[in-house]
């Protein structure tokens, strides 16, 4: 068992375990301290310094993300020196990003606006250099804008760490640093999956799906909780939809057995549902080759007519049935029930690639 340990944050008494960060026991107990590099899913980085706190004893502030608990310490998450540090953290990173919120698709859900706004930081008063790069627009899904990243590395850590590509990586040194691909190739030309991991986890703009775009701001949309209909694993999805239709994709970082993660196609497989093309009637072919729509009952009883005279020309096992995993287990059962008890064969199978 993991061995608890008692320390004090902001006056008030908590109990960690060890190995446990600061900001990981804050959180249990609701303290809020300011974060942009830290991703609960990754091993802590460090990098943002934006959750530097005073520990009683300690030389000097300590990053809360990277600082692992020790019995009986005492941690001060905000005073005037705490945040006087913080406010010029923002104000460097904003020195050096640009200040087109009102047309950011982050809007309202970024977190460097909500530390600026928490702050006071309405702009930066260090001058000088800013970068100016090309939107990376490269494939059908995933949106690069430069310009808006502030190196946290969350991006190129959960790609490590998480998915297991590696797709990006630190290029260059000092100012000159960036997140890009090795030999900055296109995302379809490196061993990206288009999971959107990537834009799971950046905290600012500079990561967006191409999918979403202009379909409407957080404070628009309406947020329901489902789970994934492509595979047995379940994972939990949040579906985004504004005028009943889904415009994106996320998943909750506290619940599920995903825990905020996703693959391609939970995160980015959702056109098909408005889609022209999706049938929303039974269809029969006419003898002229052309589908036409019919009702439930006359499709029925023609799959009915036609399976029967089968099995009665060729036998049951001329017959064969194909399920999917986007099915209940309940839907499933009365499937395969229904053609081995019914039909009469044994040929039942399921692709759960569908």
């Amino acid at each position: 068992m993991s061995e608890d340990m008692k320390l004090t944050i902001d006056r008030r008494k908590c109990v960690g375990r060890k190995g446990q960060t600061i900001v990981e026991v804050a959180r249990e107990n609701d303290i809020w301290i300011p974060t942009l590099c830290f991703d609960e899913r990754m091993e802590p980085y460090g990098a943002c310094r934006v959750c530097l706190v005073e520990v009683e004893g300690a030389r000097a502030l300590l990053p809360a993300c990277t600082a692992e608990i020790t019995p009986d310490m005492v941690v001060t998450t905000s005073n005037e020196r705490i945040d006087s540090i913080r406010r010029t953290v923002i104000e460097l990173i904003l020195s050096d990003h640009p200040k087109d919120c009102l047309t950011c698709e982050s809007n309202g859900s970024c977190a460097l606006q909500d530390l600026a706004y928490r702050y006071g930081v309405k702009e930066s008063s260090f001058g000088g250099e800013a970068h100016s790069y090309h939107l990376l627009d490269d494939n059908p899904v995933i949106e690069r804008d430069p310009d808006k990243c502030i190196l946290c590395g969350r991006c190129v850590r959960i790609c490590e760490e998480i998915v297991g590509a590696g797709v990006y990586g630190f290029v260059g040194r000092g100012f000159d640093t960036t997140v890009g691909t090795p030999y900055e190739h296109p995302l379809e030309e490196s061993p990206c999956l288009f999971c959107g991991q990537c834009i799971s986890t950046c905290p600012v703009g500079a990561l967006a799906s191409k999918l979403s775009k202009g379909a409407g701001r957080p404070w628009e949309l309406e947020e329901t909780d489902t789970t994934c209909p492509y595979c047995g694993v379940g994972c939990t999805l949040t579906l985004w939809t504004r005028d009943n239709k889904v415009v994106n994709i996320t998943a909750p970082l506290d619940r599920g057995v995903n825990r905020g993660n996703l693959c391609v196609k939970g995160r980015f497989g959702f056109q098909y549902i408005d889609s022209p093309e999706r049938l929303k009637h039974p269809m029969i072919r006419g003898k002229d080759g052309r589908l036409r729509k019919t009702s439930w009952n006359k499709a029925i009883s023609l799959v009915t007519e036609r399976f029967s005279g089968i099995v009665e020309k060729h036998g049951a096992d001329a017959v064969g049935g194909l399920s999917s995993a986007r099915c209940t287990n309940e839907e499933n059962y009365l499937f395969q029930k229904f053609m081995r008890a019914v039909v009469g064969t044994n040929n039942v199978d399921h692709c759960a690639r569908l």
